[in-house]
Parts: structure tokens; sequence; C-alpha cells
């Protein structure tokens, strides 16, 4: 029991930093598909909470640790840009998941404006979308006969 909610509370922190953790490991550790969707939404969910409240002073402190005369117009920079002006925060809050961190994601939106209550309903449905996605992808590649004697 008390390595059961261990292994949990771990996952659930590694969601903070990197999305995928949670359809990979929940299952990993025996668990189903509504456990898996539930641990990575509310890890993406926390992270984004935590990081909208304090994400310009975070944001600040960063770049005065580590900013050393970086140009400000790189090709990372400008993609983002790219994306903020033809989709907004829908398709910030939709690659969240797939190319950014939820820390990361969370940091454009605040960098750019957005109202925290956007953020929070965008963050939600895309964390609710790709955690429901990658769980039952994950769950029917774990019934492959060949993939489940590799892993198990």
């Amino acid at each position: 029991m008390n390595e059961t909610i261990i292994s949990l509370i771990g996952i659930y922190f590694l969601g903070y930093f990197k999305f995928i953790a949670g359809p990979i490991l929940v299952p990993a550790a025996g668990f189903g598909v509504g456990t898996t969707i539930f641990i990575t939404v509310s890890s993406m969910m926390s992270s984004v909470f935590i990081f909208t409240l304090i994400g310009k002073k975070f944001k600040k402190k960063l770049m005065l640790r580590f900013r050393k005369k970086k140009p400000v117009f790189t090709s990372r920079n400008r993609k983002i840009v790219t994306i903020w002006k033809k989709y907004g925060e829908i398709g910030i809050a939709f690659l969240t998941p797939l190319v950014l961190t939820p820390i990361g994601g969370t940091l454009i939106l605040v960098s750019f404006g957005s109202k925290k209550s956007r953020i929070y309903f965008h963050m939600f449905w895309s964390a609710l979308f790709w955690a429901t996605i990658f769980s039952f992808s994950i769950d029917k590649l774990l019934q492959i006969p060949i993939l489940n004697s590799l892993l198990g």
C-alpha cells in the first residue's frame, strides 16, 4: 500500500516537469487508464497553478540568473511568437504536452499576458485531451503480446 502511494506521488511530481511521464509510468506501475488520466491531468494542472501564480517572478529570476547576452530573436522564440500570432492561447496550450513542458507552456502564456482563468481553462482541456489520447494509446500498445512480453 505504501509503495503504491509513494510510486504515484513520484510519478505525480515527475508530471510537473514532463507531461508524458504520467501516461508512461502509471501503467508501468500497474494502474489502469482512469488512474493514468487522473494522475497526468492533476500533475500538469498543479504545475500550471503554481507557475501561473509565480510565473512573472520566476521568469525574472531565471532570466537574471542564466541570461548572458543571448540574442532575443532566436529561432525557437520566433516559432513561439508565430504560434502565438496564428493560434493564440489555444495553440500554446495544445502544444504544451507535446512540445513544451507544463512549466514552459505556462510561462509562455503568462509572459504573453494571458488571464489566469483562460490559462487554467485552456491548459485543462489540453491536459485532459492529451492524457486521454496517450493513456488509451499506451494501454493498447501494452495489449500487444510481443510488447507486453518485452516490458513485463
